[in-house]
């Protein structure tokens, strides 16, 4: 079972997630970019630069086991998807500026995760392979993360009443698909999971929530309005686990770096809600002493 996922179930899933977040994706995405310079800057601030930072201490700090450091690292250096537009969707963040973060991230990632995740593999398994700076591996993670979202922006421009049709079925598409693969990633692995559990819960926990925390606080700090600070932080706080378990199965070929990224797949639904309603509420609470002024 495991190996079927891995060769055949993660990369078609994966594919079928982004290319339904292509089909969302248009080039005014990335122009739309350049009209708000601010607000996307700080995200990708902390999304790039922040949070491997962030994980990296976490990671010292529970003293993880080299593979799962590695797995974690991985996590940290995957971007936001289509989870973070749906979250930010519910919670009234300005959904445009998710999904121009969205375009872009897919795009970096191609470059930075496989930075990330070499000096991860140097730090704490020297000699363990690297990722990215080959060439092969190279094109692998590109072709994993770019092509699908690029066929689905064309499928959107050649056929735009298709692509809105299929929006709302592909994005309820994703996330069963999403859902799914996790749960035959932990059941392939139940043993080496529940072996690992408690190694990895708090350190899942507390990453996904300072993720989020530093997603919006920042951005508010900073004076970038609430919606898109909302926007910021699911953008930031939720990360891609599909992609960081089918890079860690299906190129690393180690299933055991992909328990970090199954662990939060599974724990970051309810705690992004909780926090979506945290700050919904704190707004809610706001809103009168502000109109009363």
């Amino acid at each position: 079972m495991g190996s079927a996922i891995t060769v055949i179930g993660l990369p078609v899933a994966l594919g079928i997630i982004m290319f339904g977040l292509g089909l969302s994706l248009t080039t005014g995405d990335f122009v739309r970019i350049g009209r708000q310079p601010k607000a996307v800057s700080i995200a990708l601030a902390c999304q790039l630069i922040l949070l491997p930072l962030v994980c990296f201490g976490l990671v010292l700090l529970f003293r993880l086991p080299p593979v799962l450091a590695v797995g974690m690292m991985l996590l940290a250096a995957s971007p936001g998807g289509t989870t973070a537009n749906l979250y930010s969707h519910l919670f009234r963040g300005d959904v445009a500026l998710n999904i121009s973060l969205t375009a872009i991230n897919s795009v970096v990632a191609v470059i930075t995760l496989p930075i990330v995740v070499n000096l991860s593999l140097g730090y704490f398994q020297p000699g363990g392979g690297q990722v990215g700076l080959q060439l092969a591996k190279t094109i692998e993670v590109f072709m994993i993360v770019l092509a699908p979202v690029a066929l689905g922006m064309l499928v959107r421009a050649l056929r735009p009443g298709f692509a809105a049709a299929m929006d709302r079925p592909v994005r309820i598409a994703s996330v069963i698909i999403l859902t799914l693969v996790i749960i035959g990633s932990v059941s392939a692995q139940l043993d080496v999971l529940t072996a690992n559990l408690a190694a990895l819960a708090g350190v899942v926990v507390t990453f996904c929530l300072i993720s989020l925390g530093i997603g919006f606080l920042i951005p508010r700090l900073l004076k970038i309005d609430r919606p898109q600070s909302i926007a910021s932080a699911f953008e930031v706080g939720l990360h891609n686990a599909t992609l960081a378990i089918v890079i860690a199965q299906s190129v690393l070929g180690n299933i055991d770096m992909s328990l970090p990224a199954a662990v939060y797949g599974v724990l970051m639904f309810p705690l992004a809600a909780a926090f979506g309603v945290l700050i919904t509420r704190g707004s809610a609470k706001a809103q009168p002493s502000r109109s009363s002024e």
